[in-house]
């Protein structure tokens, strides 16, 4: 069976944050992922992560920024990440350092580093050599500590002018760079919006050795994936028979909006799905 994370940046939203953990613990999640975890201090996290035994599976580097304000100014302000903007090589570079001390502090074996919006008035070319720079230097930084950094195709409808938005885009973009820690997060809700033919791309891409996280949700109101388009029980199969033959054991994040998330007890309510993917275990 798929080994899946809570993803507490949009799960538990009825709950102060750092009470999701033990939410997420209770409802059977033995990991966890979220967007940033820099607004609250390392050692605060990890007591939460220890007291319900979770572990810490994926987490962002900053949007932009270099610390916790500059970083919050910078995520509310509309950056969707800097790794491709020409002139902020120096603020990447000092985010990335600061998620490196955090995933030391957490124990998470990956980054996600957002590729950014292309600036107005240039090219997605224009931009690819600051793009592939950046990753470059991130990937032989966090190679020093042991750590993966992931790059995230983005559908246009939620994110317009996003840099990356294709899964054969990523993963060229990763064999350029050539660095054996810099891998592709998959995930599933993006791609079908995109490009479709999700199972297939399962099986052209997991055995590859690029693929170093998925994530997951409904299509199209990003709902649980047990609500749209998508057959994900199918799909979770595909994932299991592939991983079986290649021998990758990450994990799969549930990054959706759980529908009824703003009501108490909302996000468990809707977790039929997963109890019924625990159950068989």
């Amino acid at each position: 069976m798929p080994r899946f994370a809570a993803n507490l940046s949009m799960m538990y939203p009825d709950l102060p944050f750092l009470d999701r953990f033990e939410a997420a613990a209770k409802d059977g999640f033995t990991a966890v992922e979220y967007l940033f975890p820099y607004a609250f201090a390392k050692e605060e996290l990890v007591e939460r992560l220890q007291a319900n035994n979770l572990q810490q599976v994926l987490f962002n580097a900053p949007p932009g920024g270099t610390d916790a304000a500059s970083i919050d100014r910078a995520w509310n302000g509309g950056d969707k990440g800097i790794t491709c903007i020409p002139g902020r090589e120096d603020e990447f570079r000092a985010g990335v350092a600061l998620a490196l001390d955090y995933a030391q502090a957490l124990d998470c074996p990956r980054i996600h580093l957002m590729a950014g919006l292309v600036p107005q008035g240039l090219t997605r070319d224009a931009v690819s050599p600051t793009y592939i720079a950046n990753l470059r230097w991130a990937a032989g930084e966090a190679a020093k500590y042991g750590r993966d950094v992931l790059i995230e195709p983005i559908n246009t409808r939620d994110i317009p002018g996003f840099f990356l938005n294709r899964q054969d885009q990523a993963h060229a973009l990763v064999a350029e760079v050539g660095a054996a820690n810099l891998k592709v997060q998959m995930d599933l809700y993006h791609c079908q919006i995109v490009e479709g033919d999700v199972a297939m791309k399962i099986r052209q891409y997991l055995p590859t050795g690029r693929v170093g996280h998925f994530q997951i949700a409904g299509v199209p109101e990003r709902h649980e994936p047990d609500i749209g388009e998508l057959n994900y029980p199918y799909l979770f199969k595909v994932i299991d028979e592939v991983a079986a033959q290649c021998g990758w054991d990450g994990w799969i994040g549930c990054e959706y909006k759980p529908k009824r998330g703003g009501q108490p007890g909302g996000t468990s309510a809707g977790l039929g799905w997963f109890g019924a993917f625990r159950a068989r275990d």
